[in-house]
């Protein structure tokens, strides 16, 4: 591919919107996917120009990447940021349940994101619970958090009823229809706990229509026949929908998931499985058979789920881990297990498609190494770009000790000088 040349943007609208001024950046040295070693100049938070290396000279700051593979941010597209981080207080021998107080979920919404942005995560989707006793209380926290996360990241909070069928439903569904004019960005639930899954879903789909904002469903995907009357209903959808984990897919025979699949593929429905594992509300593991989701033509998105709450109390929040795990477990190659948190969460969550070319917004995740195979192996030393300027930077270093001393505690080395330039941790 010949090198991008500066061009018009296609629209500033996204990267204007309560951002800061962006002055000049040019990233010298980074090598891009396809081997080559370039330049890449960032400003007004898009990229507008890449070059071979050395070619770019601008004013403004320079920073080298050289031995870094640059790659477009990975997006996370199903987060809980209401129960993140509160494994630590309601484990045994706790003093009792995490606190639920609006201050304590918006401080654990604000440092989940940037646990997560440090992995390079510069979009956040989340799963927030509304109704019963909590009322609207979490939705609030989570939004002041994305407040507060104002150009560093960008948060979208997605407004999870328990029940809305019957008489104990009704409140909650004003209350959904509270939540978005509150700035929740998406409608959500599990239809699973419903007494009418049916019913909830249509709910859900009505009050998308409604307010023209995109659909995120939590279910296990189990009900071949519920699935296919949730593809019949969504397939007329103009906004987008997704739904996950899905994993109850891969316990169905194969040709009843297959047949599912096609479904879902038709509707146009994406699918945003969880590698990681499950998160909450979900009582069983496993994630999506997503080799045959992609081969039906389902477009697939991988998220992280729990972070460090009761369903996963190690769960880490890295979108590079999620890739690692659809390449070694279900035998995606590199390239398309890092789309499935890239360029698919993404467009999952309706994004701006970002490639490392003139134009395109400037989302970037720079990984020691020189390989996406060996990134998604070894992804420890971290740099992440958004909209255009540095946000976090995570370094690390391997020592080892020196054989030759007897084992001594002296300083230990670090290898080979050329491993800790190119392809080592």
């Amino acid at each position: 591919m010949p090198d991008s040349q500066p061009r018009q943007p296609d629209d500033h609208r996204a990267d204007a919107a309560g951002s800061p001024a962006s002055s000049a950046l040019t990233l010298c040295g980074a090598r891009l996917a396809d081997g080559r070693i370039v330049d890449v100049r960032l400003g007004g938070g898009r990229i507008e120009a890449v070059g071979t290396a050395g070619t770019l000279v601008a004013p403004g700051a320079r920073l080298d990447l050289g031995g870094h593979l640059l790659l477009p941010a990975p997006a996370e597209p199903h987060a809980h940021s209401d129960t993140a981080l509160t494994a630590d207080g309601a484990g045994p021998g706790a003093p009792g349940p995490a606190s639920q107080h609006p201050d304590d979920v918006q401080r654990r919404a604000t440092e989940a994101a940037l646990l997560q942005l440090g992995h390079g995560a510069t979009a956040l989707r989340s799963h927030v619970r509304i109704g019963d006793i909590q009322g609207l209380g979490a939705l609030e926290a989570v939004l002041q958090a994305r407040r507060s996360l104002r150009g560093l990241a960008d948060l979208t909070a997605v407004a999870v009823p328990r029940l809305l069928t019957g008489v104990a439903g009704a409140g909650n569904l004003a209350m959904l229809r509270d939540a978005l004019k509150m700035g929740a960005g998406a409608v959500g639930g599990c239809p699973d706990l419903d007494p009418d899954p049916a019913g909830y879903t249509e709910a859900v789909l009505e009050v998308a229509a409604e307010h023209g904002c995109p659909v995120d469903l939590h279910t296990d995907s189990d009900d071949p026949a519920r699935l296919a009357r949730f593809a019949a209903m969504a397939g007329g959808m103009r906004q987008g929908v997704s739904i996950g984990p899905c994993a109850g897919l891969s316990r169905l025979p194969e040709e009843a998931a297959a047949r599912a699949a096609d479904q879902l593929a038709a509707a146009g429905v994406t699918v945003i499985c969880l590698p990681q594992g499950g998160c909450c509300g979900a009582e069983r593991r496993g994630t999506a058979p997503v080799r045959l989701l992609r081969a039906a033509g389902v477009r697939v998105a991988a998220g992280s789920g729990a972070l460090r709450d009761l369903a996963n109390p190690v769960g880490r929040g890295d979108p590079l881990e999620a890739a690692f795990l659809l390449a070694s477990q279900s035998g995606l190659r590199p390239e398309h297990a890092y789309e499935a948190v890239s360029t698919e969460a993404r467009r999952a969550m309706g994004l701006p498609e970002v490639r490392v070319e003139a134009g395109f917004p400037a989302e970037l995740l720079a990984v020691r190494g020189e390989q996406l195979a060996g990134v998604l192996s070894l992804a420890y030393s971290r740099i992440v770009v958004h909209r255009g300027r540095v946000v976090a930077r995570t370094s690390a270093v391997r020592e080892y000790c020196d054989s030759e001393t007897g084992g001594s505690f002296g300083l230990p080395r670090q290898g080979r000088p050329d491993s800790a330039a190119g392809g080592g941790p």
